[in-house]
């Protein structure tokens, strides 16, 4: 288009028109709102908040104002957001193809996303790229409520994630005192196959509750991964006892020349925007960081979360008071007939702690920074982790343990422990 047919566009904003010059002009804007409304586009819902706080992507704000804009039939407003997007991020091929429909709704009926482009897979991950995104926009979830896994987090943990794969969304809590508060959102590609990994090579993002390791810097990684990577320890031990297997899942960025990926395009990966990765490693705290991943999260009160730890949490602490009190046969009551350690079966494990309690006379356990975290997909799994401070007549030390809870026949019980 040349410069003169672009500037015109935009002409109803910088001067007076006649009514039948408006009319004329306003046409081709109803005809891209309609196109967009067909595509489940602009159907924008007012008061509803997806994430809001200081870790919202300017870059999405931008365009859903623009994509709001012609819902309006606003045309000439909607171009000048989508510019100074582009100015801001001009990689964004989302926001070009949205420029690009501006251009050719001037002429004819646009009919959906995209209708200035060829049919390609790249534009139909563009179009899904587009409907995630606005569905944060659609999506009803409370200010106020949180994921249902986070039922205990300590103080020493300032912030934990979590990703919807269905929505293509991750999470920000914040926790402040002791409960969890929403803080941001953002977009989030997954794998080719969706969530459910279970095989190296599955091309599925695994569903579990994890760590977020050690960050990997951009100068020792390949360009695929953008502005850093953040390894998860998939599998963890609840994989490995179902007999899943693979390697190499991180959180990470995109390419130089790439805003976003589409929403279901990686190798099992979770991957976002460089812009969004550096501000989500703010959150990160190596090793600690809880990094949940759920097929559909489900949301709940504040309050509800809290409420349906209760059960767990009274279990934890008889297991603790048994071990204290050195009351062998009801601390090994606590222990599943399935139950295994890094190295041990229940049988083994029975026997060594029989006798190393026989050889105590007193004993003082401590248990710090404890978190319970419902396991995504399984309603009656927790990970229990915690700082465990161990005091005996004859030997003393601390150590940092997980271990997997199960409710079994309406009784919590260990299925696994060792060191977290």
């Amino acid at each position: 288009m040349s410069a003169s047919a672009w500037a015109s566009l935009f002409a109803m904003t910088r001067f007076p028109l006649p009514a039948a010059q408006r009319e004329r002009a306003f046409k081709p804007m109803a005809r891209l709102a309609r196109g967009l409304i067909a595509a489940g586009l602009i159907a924008l819902p007012t008061g509803v908040i997806g994430g809001g706080g200081f870790g919202f992507s300017d870059a999405e704000t931008l365009l859903l104002k623009a994509l709001g804009e012609i819902r309006i039939a606003r045309l000439d407003l909607a171009g000048l957001t989508i510019t100074e997007l582009l100015g801001r991020y001009p990689n964004f091929r989302l926001a070009h193809l949205v420029q690009g429909d501006l251009w050719l709704a001037k002429y004819r009926q646009i009919d959906s996303l995209g209708s200035a482009s060829l049919q390609t897979d790249s534009l139909t991950g563009l179009r899904a790229e587009a409907s995630a995104r606005v569905k944060r926009e659609q999506d009803a979830v409370k200010p106020d409520q949180v994921p249902a896994n986070f039922w205990r987090l300590p103080s020493t943990q300032q912030f934990a994630l979590a990703v919807d794969v269905d929505k293509s969304r991750l999470y920000v809590l914040e926790n402040q005192a002791g409960r969890l508060v929403r803080v941001a959102d953002f977009y989030a590609t997954v794998g080719k196959a969706g969530g459910g990994k279970a095989r190296e090579g599955d091309l599925r993002t695994p569903l579990g509750a994890y760590t977020l390791q050690g960050a990997i810097s951009r100068d020792k990684l390949s360009d695929l991964y953008g502005a850093g990577a953040f390894p998860l320890d998939y599998p963890n031990t609840w994989d490995r006892i179902q007999g899943r297997n693979g390697f190499g899942i991180w959180l990470h960025g995109v390419p130089a020349d790439t805003y976003a990926r589409a929403p279901r395009s990686s190798d099992g990966c979770v991957v976002v925007s460089n812009p969004d990765l550096k501000l989500i490693e703010k959150f990160i705290a190596p090793g600690r960081t809880s990094f949940i991943i759920a097929q559909s999260i489900d949301w709940v009160d504040k309050d509800a979360a809290g409420k349906q730890s209760q059960g767990l949490l009274t279990a934890v602490e008889r297991w603790r008071s048994d071990w204290q009190a050195l009351d062998t046969p009801h601390y090994l009551q606590h222990y599943a007939p399935n139950f295994v350690s890094d190295t041990q079966r229940l049988p083994e494990w029975r026997e060594q702690k029989t006798a190393i309690n026989a050889a105590k006379t007193w004993a003082k356990i401590e248990l710090g920074n404890l978190s319970a975290v419902q396991y995504p997909g399984e309603k009656t799994l927790a990970v229990v982790t915690f700082d465990q401070n161990y005091q005996s007549n004859n030997l003393s030390g601390q150590t940092r343990k997980r271990q997997l809870w199960q409710l079994i026949g309406g009784r919590w019980q260990i299925i696994y422990e060792g060191s977290a």
